[in-house]
């Protein structure tokens, strides 16, 4: 897609299908990418006439079973996700055995090319914090856990942030009805995201993923508090100079705080940053939604916050506290009433 590293497109250079050659109806401009579950190209749809981007599962890779399956498993776990947030997927074909799925052609960087630059101002650590919040939102109502979340597989765009590469998606069975080819779960994917399989990458696992344990979508709100605070600092949450000293880091140690490095960060912002990165799951923010109505109170600014919310809080706190001291008064009137006034005699 848009915004490939230099050493990604010098590989890109190598890979195997030249410009002009069809994939169908598509046609192959250029390379535009390569990672370890497929060559991204730039195409044409020649039906249509846009721009799009062909992920191809090499054929040295089609003869791994388990890869295979997890290409496919990205393309049922993307379409079942429409939202302006998440990379679209147009098709998916097989073109004399060469398996490629056609998706929504993006210019731009990653995420994790903008941080090489440095932190981004809080004001957008929030603004696109609350985009990425709300994709993964709408994965967790689809029952789909995308257990990869970082910087590499987010795209900035015009248009803002897009969530990429599904490819190690866990989801629901439940999630999944009916005998479609994209939405059919199959015993071999229930074992490519059974509890004990480690995948990911391992600077931004939650600890229950490091311990082999079930992923669910807390896991991905442990990962997005990970990117959150390195958009927030330009720094890794968690680092070692070993995947072991990684792996400890991330089970027994706390990041040091954003505004140790910077200063103005909203306090606010770092503690629901600090409640994403908790390492009990139960301790997390349980849902996105709830980190969507986080960001969105944060990014509708604290003065405008403090204006609005603190004479309704002062109200309220009043009326707490005077209610209790108006009974109380009422009760003494009462009694004091009740001493003053002569009782009646029983006259029958």
């Amino acid at each position: 897609m848009g915004g490939v590293r230099k050493q990604e497109y010098n590989s890109a250079q190598n890979m195997p299908l030249a410009a002009g050659t069809r994939l169908g109806p598509y046609e192959i401009l250029s390379p535009a990418g390569a990672g370890g579950m497929g060559e991204v190209y730039r195409a044409r749809d020649t039906r249509l006439g846009r721009i799009v981007a062909i992920k191809v599962l090499p054929s040295t890779l089609a003869q791994n079973a388990e890869l295979r399956r997890r290409f496919e498993q990205e393309a049922r776990s993307i379409s079942k996700l429409s939202h302006p947030h998440i990379c679209a997927l147009y098709d998916i074909g097989n073109h004399d055995g060469t398996e490629f799925l056609v998706l929504e052609y993006l210019e731009g960087e990653t995420l994790d090319q903008r941080l090489r630059r440095g932190p981004l101002p809080s004001n957008q650590v929030v603004q696109y914090g609350l985009q990425i919040a709300e994709a993964l939102d709408k994965a967790q109502r689809e029952g789909i856990t995308h257990r990869d979340l970082k910087p590499g597989n987010i795209m900035l765009t015009k248009s803002g942030m897009k969530l990429l590469d599904f490819g190690l998606a866990k989801f629901k069975p439940s999630s999944f009805r009916g005998a479609d080819v994209l939405t059919e779960i199959t015993e071999e994917d229930r074992k490519l995201t059974a509890e004990g399989t480690l995948v990911g990458t391992f600077q931004y696992m939650a600890p229950e993923q490091l311990e082999g344990k079930e992923a669910d979508a807390r896991t991905d709100v442990f990962g997005l508090g990970c990117v959150l605070y390195e958009m927030a600092t330009g720094r890794a949450a968690f680092a070692g100079k070993s995947k072991a000293s990684l792996i400890a880091s991330i089970l027994s140690s706390q990041p040091p705080t954003i505004s140790t490095f910077e200063p103005l960060t909203p306090p606010a912002l770092e503690w629901t940053i600090r409640t994403c990165l908790a390492k009990n799951p139960d301790e997390r923010w349980q849902c996105f939604g709830d980190i969507v109505l986080v960001l969105k109170w944060i990014a509708t600014g604290s003065t405008q916050l403090q204006h609005e919310i603190r004479p309704r809080y002062q109200y309220r706190r009043w009326v707490a506290l005077a209610t209790p001291t108006a009974i109380a008064v009422a009760a003494i009137c009462y009694l004091l009433w009740m001493g003053a006034t002569p009782r009646l005699r029983d006259t029958t």
